[in-house]
């Protein structure tokens, strides 16, 4: 069991959705999940860290954190709203987070040039600081998927072994 961050980067709601389906299959593969609709990169850096038992009302430290970004593209290339703060503070970041390992979701509309642009710079910045990237980026065309949120639960489905690291 794993403990999992999920990052959203979301403008009109439809990107949380698919992160609250991934959100769904990967309790149900008993991973602990924290999702962040607004992420704050102070959250996301302690939860990455410390994993809190319920049962025993006990923290851990976590050895192998994940991360999942799930984010759209707006505009021409540019985060969402809710993102950019994140992705700001992760670039002028210099804590160690070369433990990280993580997968990303990008989702747009496959007619613009700009297609899934966000997260492929996101996976970039999280490369070049030294986080692993698990498998490569899974990208949902909202304009041709008609059900991305089932899309994105069985890509989790199908890579759940990369998971368990």
């Amino acid at each position: 069991m794993s403990a999992i961050q999920i990052i959203v980067g979301s403008m009109l709601g439809g990107t949380e959705y698919v992160a609250e389906a991934c959100e769904e299959t990967l309790k149900k593969l008993d991973h602990n999940v924290d999702i962040h609709l607004k992420p704050d990169l102070n959250n996301v850096i302690n939860n990455t860290f410390t994993a809190h038992n319920e049962q025993n009302n006990d923290s851990n430290f976590v050895k192998n954190p994940i991360w999942i970004i799930c984010t759209s593209t707006h505009g021409a290339g540019d985060y969402p709203d809710n993102i950019k703060q994140f992705v700001s503070d992760l670039g002028n970041c210099d804590q160690d987070l070369s433990t990280v390992s993580f997968l990303t979701i990008g989702i747009g509309d496959s007619s613009y040039d700009t297609f899934c642009k966000a997260a492929i710079d996101l996976s970039s910045l999280l490369i070049s600081m030294s986080c692993k990237e698990i498998v490569q980026i899974k990208t949902l065309d909202m304009s041709e998927d008609i059900d991305p949120e089932d899309l994105a639960q069985q890509w989790i489905s199908t890579n759940k072994d990369l998971l368990s690291i």
